[in-house]
């Protein structure tokens, strides 16, 4: 029999980079089967009453609550100990030194002057003060925190352009500066490029791939989703530029994002008066001023012949396992269904999918017991990272157990010819999470379907680049060098088509 233990700590703080490592802490511990550290928002109450969590009703925002389902009373009580530990830890070792928190990010700063940087990682309402106080402390930011208003985003940005500083966000999660991995880095070599990305799992899928081909960054800096819109401007990736064009150590620079603003696009690669930049502006038509990378990849690949660096061949074996996949396969097998933790990953997925297969469903709603809401034989890519499937539980990329369930609901139809997986490492990823998914691999295998999959990281990477690789392959599923290509081999198998197999 399982057992259910909550903890309220009315009046308790944390921000969601400690909330979801605490989640994890009480994850991994043995025998439980669910976990959760939250602050009760209305919307997190009602999900944990979902898990059978009653009784909070009285439990204001400014509450922490800890909740675990263990197999026993002793598993629970061990993984609540364990993630109030995390969660404490800081408060704790500031009391050891008879040191109070610190009341503000100025008084921070001034304890620690030697750091330059803040991140902040506030409900979106507090995040633009918090902010502004980095600024005024002299602090660079890396704003994590999201629902951040537009207005107050272009005025952060110009604020910041004014005093030389960097605001990375709202919304960036990952960042590479000096070295030193912030968010939801990978453990990358050093080297000539720089990457400016308004897409968080786009700059790790680049920094990634340069980093396997022996290439390696300089630097790479996250601007926020929202930076190369029409209402934001490209502020900030046209002041990363201007740095990275500055900086001695980088000799090219390597610009991410999905569909930017034209106009603003224009701006940022105009921003280098002697680097070479070089687009990789996802969904972006073509432009006659400057060359456009089609996928991720294709980015890669262009810095790498600027630099005059040899690549992998990124086709060896995948006709040939795409060809294996499909034969015999049951003729109303068509359809590919993507389900990813990385948003840019879904949506290059997307880029190429689309003219070889037409069109493809991205991010709607599911319904539990029920299927898909799209026609049988619809090519499908989910970004399981979105907020409507991720209400009141971590990200996939950080619990895998939501991706499994979902799996396990909807990559089973018989019209599907081949299941697409991103499993992307680094720091603040799971511990394993290839692991997670390879037993449901395995059985959509199994059914019928082909699993294609991709691993983003490196080697460096605390999971093992080549462990996590194996473990899929092991389950089943077509192990693929770039994200770009998993979606061209699922293309093929879905298409009876193994020539499909060429990047662009």
């Amino acid at each position: 029999m399982s057992t259910a233990r909550a903890r309220v700590f009315p009046g308790t703080y944390r921000d969601s980079l400690l909330l979801l490592s605490a989640t994890r802490a009480m994850q991994d511990c043995d025998g439980v089967a669910w976990a959760a550290a939250v602050m009760a928002t209305p919307a997190n109450v009602e999900d944990l009453a979902g898990h059978g969590f009653d009784g909070l009703g009285s439990a204001d925002a400014n509450a922490l609550v800890l909740a675990v389902q263990a197999e026993d009373d002793r598993g629970a009580d061990a993984a609540l100990d364990r993630g109030l530990a995390r969660l404490f830890a800081a408060e704790g070792a500031a009391e050891e030194r008879g040191l109070a928190d610190p009341q503000t990010i100025g008084e921070a700063a001034a304890r620690l002057p030697e750091a330059n940087l803040a991140i902040v990682s506030v409900p979106g309402p507090y995040a633009a003060m918090a902010a502004h106080c980095a600024l005024t402390a002299g602090l660079h930011v890396l704003l994590f925190s999201d629902n951040v208003p537009l207005a107050d985003e272009v005025c952060l940005k110009d604020r910041a352009s004014g005093l030389g500083k960097l605001v990375m966000g709202p919304g960036a999660g990952t960042a590479v500066l000096g070295g030193v991995g912030l968010g939801f880095a990978n453990a990358v070599r050093p080297g000539t490029v720089g990457v400016v990305a308004a897409a968080g799992t786009g700059a790790q899928e680049v920094m990634t791939l340069l980093d396997r081909w022996g290439i390696g960054v300089s630097h790479v800096v996250g601007v926020g989703g929202r930076d190369l819109s029409a209402g934001v401007g490209g502020r900030m990736a046209r002041d990363a530029v201007r740095a990275l064009d500055a900086d001695p150590g980088t000799e090219v620079i390597l610009l991410v994002s999905k569909p930017p603003d034209p106009a603003a696009a224009r701006t940022v690669i105009g921003a280098s008066e002697h680097t070479t930049v070089i687009a990789a502006c996802l969904g972006m038509p073509s432009a006659r001023e400057f060359p456009l990378a089609v996928t991720l990849e294709d980015g890669a690949l262009q810095v790498a012949r600027a630099l005059g660096q040899e690549v992998p061949d990124l086709t060896e074996g995948l006709p040939e396992a795409a060809a294996a996949a499909a034969a015999g396969m049951d003729g109303g097998r068509t359809a590919v269904r993507g389900f990813y933790t990385g948003g840019t990953l879904c949506y290059e997925a997307q880029v190429v999918l689309t003219p070889l297969l037409g069109p493809v469903y991205s991010n709607i709603p599911l319904r539990p017991g029920l299927g898909l809401p799209a026609p049988a034989g619809a090519h499908i890519c989910l970004d399981l990272g979105e907020e409507e499937y991720t209400r009141g539980r971590p990200h996939p990329m950080i619990d895998p157990a939501a991706r499994r369930e979902i799996l396990r609901e909807q990559a089973f139809g018989d019209d599907v010819a081949a299941v697409l997986l991103d499993v992307v490492l680094g720091y603040g990823s799971h511990h394993d999470p290839a692991g997670e998914i390879a037993g449901t691999c395995a059985e959509i295998a199994a059914s019928g379907a082909a699993v294609v999959a991709y691993v983003l990281g490196t080697e460096g990477d605390p999971q093992g680049f080549g462990a996590q690789r194996r473990t899929l392959r092991e389950a089943g599923a077509i192990v693929t060098p770039t994200a770009a290509q998993a979606a061209r081999v699922a293309a093929a198998i879905a298409a009876r088509r193994p020539a499909l197999v060429t990047p662009a």
